[in-house]
């Protein structure tokens, strides 16, 4: 199904007899797509089959060197860092340090903001107000003339779907 959107159009049907053939030729189109995308897909797991191998041993490579890099690092990380800093050129490349930002995770979130409040820490406990959008539509009445509340109603879409045949094998 292809939905319409309403920009120029270039190209209008004048008849029944024409926009029957572009649903056709919009099927075809959209078919022929598949078959490009499909034929794109078993290309790139044809190629990431075959590299497998090589794409592994090269991740297992670059994650040694990196543990081997950052051993040493660590190891001269007062030598390399001499002026403060929390960068080190090393002619063919760099290494930096940084501290990231604090962050908090939580595990069981309902029983954490339960506990929160039973702490008396409701300053951690996060509320959020915010319209109820189907109790407006079930009494528009009830919010006439409230400034920021629109209604909009009537929009139509227009979705054209061609005729399909789904092929099964028992």
């Amino acid at each position: 199904m292809v939905r319409v959107k309403k920009t120029a159009v270039p190209y209008a049907c004048q008849t029944k007899d024409e926009t029957m053939e572009a649903i056709r030729q919009l099927g075809d189109a959209q078919r022929e797509l598949t078959r490009i995308e499909t034929l794109m897909n078993d290309e790139i797991a044809a190629i990431t089959s075959r590299e497998k191998a090589r794409i592994d041993a090269l991740r297992e490579r670059v994650d040694a060197l990196t543990s081997g890099i950052h051993w040493w690092c660590e190891a001269n990380r007062t030598a390399l860092c001499a002026g403060g800093g929390k960068t080190a050129n090393l002619v063919t490349g760099e290494v930096s340090w940084r501290q990231r930002p604090p962050s908090v995770t939580v595990r069981a979130a309902e029983k954490v903001v339960s506990t929160l409040k039973a702490l008396g820490l409701s300053r951690f406990v996060r509320t959020k107000e915010e319209v109820n959008k189907e109790a407006v539509l079930a009494d528009p009445h009830a919010v006439v003339g409230v400034p920021g509340i629109a209604f909009v109603q009537g929009v139509e879409d227009f979705a054209v779907t061609p005729f399909e045949v789904e092929v099964t094998t028992p």
